[in-house]
């Protein structure tokens, strides 16, 4: 069968169900925003790819207005999902499952599904509309709460008219169920992140060597920073060690608030934060096995549902964790029931300085935590069963030869 799997940030893990999927026997296309700023997978085309396979960025043509105004971004999201509409009646496909889209963009592709007689999957990764809403009020935007409520229907109808909806987590099950889905049609599968591809390694790699840090205790953040992290714990952090001459704080981000970390960090003359671009994805391995600790961050308006893809990858990398996110966020569930780190509520920059300095200070429990990491990571994130669940969920029919490996 014919599947376009869409994707609109490109994470490591959605594309590595598209591969499997093309591993089945089934054609799929994996498409992406390549206008989206945002640490990206396995985007690339590979050798070693089944031909069954393709992937393909969706260029909007022009820079993406991530933290722009809202108009603004509003309108490119309806161009990309036009863009999309047109390859997906291209491509011709019997399923489409789509995953992070903005609204107004999943409206069109979901639109372009019907137009074909496609199944549509809804991939439910958060409550957009909830978001919209939060987003809004804290930038003071005229209507906010209007604006909100209107994102709020739009996303009801189309979940509720989506043929199946896939959500990370059964906490979003009495939502959908308040919105009218039925719960035959609601099903769950949790995040994962590729161990084939995020492995750990030793911290002395040719990455940590050439920046300097293979000798160095690292706390290492990687990802976006932007409006729903607080990274101004990552200075107080680096404040902290200061008279540490081992300790290095490293950002590796994009965004608002990496430009704001780095303009801070030379003001308060803190030479041992250091804040880098994002880094190839091929070399990922390398960059989170550099962390003596992984840092992760999300203030008190994040999604109680989502997991950050950053904590997903950061147990296969086999690192003990560090987050600052609200109790009520699945990432701190996946931590605290893991042993695989400490977690520290948000805004306590105290409760989040104690965590570092007892990380730093025991290697035993930095051992616990790295080896819990990886067998929660080896338990949870075999990509074969998981493919099988999202072909049975999306209605692929079993392909007649699969793809050897």
């Amino acid at each position: 069968m014919r599947i376009v799997v869409h994707d609109y940030s490109g994470h490591p893990f959605q594309v590595q169900l598209s591969r499997e999927l093309a591993r089945g026997g089934h054609e799929v296309l994996h498409l992406h925003s390549e206008s989206f700023q945002t640490p990206k997978g396995g985007v690339r085309p590979r050798a070693s790819d089944p031909p069954s396979f393709a992937v393909e960025g969706v260029n909007i043509g022009e820079s993406f207005s991530k933290y722009g105004h809202f108009v603004r971004r509003r309108r490119q999201e309806i161009r990309y999902g036009k863009i999309v509409a047109r390859r997906i009646a291209a491509f011709g496909p019997d399923v489409v499952l789509s995953a992070n889209a903005p609204l107004d963009a999943q409206r069109a592709i979901q639109a372009a599904a019907r137009l074909r007689g496609a199944r549509f999957v809804f991939w439910l990764q958060d409550i957009y509309s909830a978001g919209i809403g939060n987003l809004l009020r804290k930038r003071k935007f005229p209507l906010a709460g209007l604006v909100g409520g209107w994102y709020r229907r739009i996303e009801k109808k189309l979940l509720r008219s989506s043929d199946a909806v896939i959500a990370i987590s059964a906490d979003f099950v009495p939502a959908l169920a308040g919105w009218g889905l039925e719960p035959a049609r609601i099903h769950t599968i949790p995040n994962w992140a590729p161990c084939d591809e995020l492995r750990p390694c030793p911290q002395d790699n040719p990455w940590s060597r050439s920046h300097g840090l293979a000798v160095k205790f690292v706390f290492l953040y990687s990802g976006t920073i932007g409006m729903k992290h607080n990274p101004g714990l990552l200075l107080d952090l680096a404040e902290s060690m200061r008279c540490d001459p081992d300790v290095e704080v490293v950002a590796i981000a994009e965004g608002a608030g990496a430009t704001w970390l780095a303009s801070q960090a030379a003001l308060r003359g803190l030479t041992n934060l250091r804040s880098l671009p994002l880094q190839p994805y091929e070399l990922m391995s390398e960059v989170l096995s550099t962390g003596s600790v992984l840092v992760a961050l999300l203030d008190e308006s994040a999604g109680e549902f989502s997991v950050p893809s950053k904590v997903l990858s950061y147990l296969c990398a086999g690192r003990p964790l560090l987050l600052s996110v609200p109790a009520r966020n699945a990432a701190a569930r996946v931590v605290w029931e893991n042993s695989a780190g400490l977690v520290t509520p948000p805004e306590d920059s105290a409760a989040f300085l104690r965590a570092a300095a007892r990380l730093r200070a025991d290697a035993g429990l930095r051992n616990r935590c790295s080896t819990q990491a990886l067998a929660c990571a080896r338990a949870s994130f075999d990509i074969e069963p998981i493919a099988r669940r999202f072909a049975l969920l999306c209605g692929l029919e079993p392909a007649a030869q699969p793809v050897s490996r």
